[in-house]
């Protein structure tokens, strides 16, 4: 069902107005077809991971080691390429020279728990209070 003129003007507005106020962030929403090749990479991975197992059946069948290792090289690579599609690892950018990845961790709340009376008792120790 396509937008009508009033809804595409307004969608448009939406649009100029998010990258007015925060264009890395629109850019990064912008970008499309990364699902495919994470799509795609999964699949090649199945599909090695399913190839190295039937190596590995044949090499037993045969009683050839050989094609049995071949096999579980072929398997284990597929299940890396499974495993990099769905983490997302492999497909992110790398961040630019003096970008910083994450936020500063906040320094870390003492709770009224086991951990946090002994933390406790150890900052006091180390100012110099007894108790």
């Amino acid at each position: 069902m396509p937008l009508s003129e009033h809804e595409q003007r307004l969608l448009e507005q939406m649009e100029k107005a998010l990258y007015a106020e925060d264009p890395k962030f629109a850019t990064s929403l912008r970008s499309t077809g990364a699902g495919g090749a994470h799509r795609g990479r999964a699949v090649l991975g199945v599909l090695g991971f399913l190839g190295g197992m039937g190596l590995i059946l044949a090499g037993v069948a045969t009683a050839v080691i050989a094609l049995g290792v071949v096999g579980f090289v072929i398997m284990f690579a597929g299940a890396v390429l499974v495993y990099s599609a769905f983490s997302g690892g492999a497909g992110a950018a790398p961040a630019a020279e003096g970008e910083q990845t994450a936020a500063p961790q906040a320094p870390k709340q003492t709770g009224p728990g086991f951990m946090g009376k002994m933390e406790d008792r150890w900052r006091r120790r180390a100012e110099g209070d007894p108790q």
